[in-house]
C-alpha cells in the first residue's frame, strides 16, 4: 500500500513537474549506507551488540536451566509422590514464565533492543535530516527520499545519490565541536569551501603521497634486510674462522701433549 501510494504521488510530481516551467529536482540518501560510515554509530552499534550477547546468554542460561528441571522431574517422578509433582510442576511454569517475560523485557516490542536501537539511530538521524536539509536548500532540491524506507523505490541513478555528501557535512559538524585552535578553525574553513569533486582530487593527491612513502619505506627495509644479511653472513664467516683457528690451535697443543708423553715412556 505503501510503494502504490510512493509511486502514484512521484508520478504526479513527475507529470507537475514536465509541465510547470521549473522542472522538479529529486534525490535520495542511503540511510544504511550513512550509519556504516559513522564512526559513532558504530562504536555505539559495537556495544549494543556485546549487550545483546549478554541478554542471549541469560537466556540460554535460563532455558538451560529450565530444561534441567524438566529432566530431573521425569528421572524422579516414581520416586515422588503427587504433591511434590505437582509443586515441580508448578516451579517448572513459573520459571518458564519468568524466562518469557525476561525476554520480552529484552527483546520484545518495547523491550530494551528496540529502545537502545533507536536511542542509537536518533542522534545520527538528527544529524542526517539537518544535512539533507543544508543540501536541500544549497542545491534547490524539491524531494529527498531515503531509499531504504518504504517508499518503493525500485530503482534510482547514482547521480542523484546525496549520501556521500551528507556524509560530508556530518563529518563536518562533528570537526566543528572538535575544534580548538584558530589554526584548525582556519583549516576546516578551507576544507568546507572544496568542492566533492576537490575533496576527491585532494584525497587521490593523499593517497599518491601515501604511496610513494610506502614505497620508499619498503625500499629502505629492504636494503635494510640486506644490509642485515650481508652482516650475518660476515659475522657467520668470523665465528666460523675463529673456530677453525681454535681446532688448530687445539690440535697442535695434543699433538704436543702427545709427543711428550711418547718421550716420557721411553726415557
Amino acid at each position: 500500500m505503501l510503494k502504490r501510494t510512493f509511486l502514484f504521488t512521484l508520478f504526479i510530481l513527475i507529470g507537475f513537474g514536465a509541465n510547470a516551467q521549473k522542472p522538479i529536482n529529486i534525490g535520495y540518501v542511503d540511510m544504511e549506507y550513512i550509519l556504516e560510515n559513522v564512526p559513532e554509530y558504530q562504536q555505539a552499534s559495537t556495544q549494543l551488540d556485546q549487550r545483546v550477547k549478554e541478554w542471549q546468554n541469560e537466556i540460554e542460561q535460563k532455558r538451560k536451566e529450565i530444561n534441567e528441571m524438566k529432566t530431573s522431574l521425569q528421572n524422579e517422578r516414581a520416586l515422588l509422590t503427587s504433591e511434590l509433582i505437582e509443586e515441580r510442576k508448578e516451579e517448572i511454569a513459573y520459571q518458564q514464565e519468568q524466562a518469557t517475560d525476561y525476554e520480552q523485557k529484552r527483546f520484545g516490542p518495547k523491550g530494551d533492543y528496540m529502545i537502545q536501537k533507536r536511542q542509537l539511530i536518533k542522534p545520527i538521524q538528527d544529524q542526517v535530516f539537518t544535512a539533507v536539509q543544508e543540501i536541500a536548500e544549497t542545491r534547490d532540491f524539491d524531494f529527498i527520499f531515503d531509499r531504504n524506507a518504504e517508499s518503493g523505490m525500485l530503482f534510482a541513478k547514482n547521480r542523484f545519490d546525496l549520501s556521500d555528501q551528507v556524509l560530508r557535512s556530518i563529518n563536518r559538524a562533528s570537526n566543528r565541536r572538535q575544534i580548538e585552535t584558530k589554526q584548525e578553525e582556519r583549516e576546516l574553513e578551507r576544507a568546507e569551501a572544496r568542492t566533492a569533486e576537490e575533496d576527491e582530487e585532494l584525497s587521490a593527491r593523499e593517497k599518491a603521497v601515501e604511496d610513494r612513502k610506502s614505497e620508499r619505506q619498503a625500499l629502505i627495509e629492504e636494503r635494510r634486510r640486506k644490509q642485515d644479511s650481508i652482516k650475518e653472513a660476515r659475522q657467520r664467516a668470523f665465528e666460523e674462522r675463529r673456530e677453525r683457528i681454535l681446532k688448530e690451535r687445539q690440535q697442535k697443543r695434543d699433538s704436543i701433549e702427545a709427543a711428550r708423553a711418547r718421550k716420557d715412556t721411553i726415557n
